[in-house]
């Protein structure tokens, strides 16, 4: 856990995945479990490289993983994340993780800034190699 401060008041980036954490997902401290929070965010993340990429993708790489703050059970979970590079045949995401928390059975509209890294994904074939990312009518690439 690093006491780096939050660098900005809103997610950057669109809604990839919402879920609530759970008591299955801790660790022996009672918090939830870093790799499960990984998990989320490669799995939002490879949403969006798919639809970028227009097909299969692969994780190549997580850079710059930094934890903030731990999260909780029955925290709301959610993984925001936006293009910041396409090469060729891969691209990066950041992907951020900010928590809700459920009060009352009630989410707050409060969120906080849990984790963030880059993310590099890679196009592939039905074969598994290497594959260039379609840029020409890629309305997903426009802002860019």
């Amino acid at each position: 856990m690093t006491d780096n401060k939050q660098t900005h008041a809103a997610p950057k980036g669109q809604l990839l995945l919402r879920t609530v954490a759970m008591p299955r997902d801790t660790n022996p401290n009672q918090d939830i479990f870093g790799g499960w929070i990984m998990s989320q965010m490669d799995l939002g993340g490879g949403i969006l490289a798919a639809e970028i990429a227009q097909g299969r993708i692969v994780t190549v790489a997580v850079q710059e993983m930094n934890f903030i703050r731990p999260v909780k059970v029955g925290n709301v979970v959610c993984c925001y994340g936006h293009c910041v590079r396409v090469g060729n045949t891969s691209l990066q995401l950041k992907i951020e993780v900010w928590v809700k928390t459920l009060m009352n059975d009630m989410v707050t509209e409060d969120r906080q800034l849990v984790t963030e890294a880059v993310f590099t994904y890679v196009a592939i074939d039905s074969q598994g190699n290497p594959r260039p990312i379609p840029r020409e009518g890629n309305a997903k690439l426009a802002h860019l």
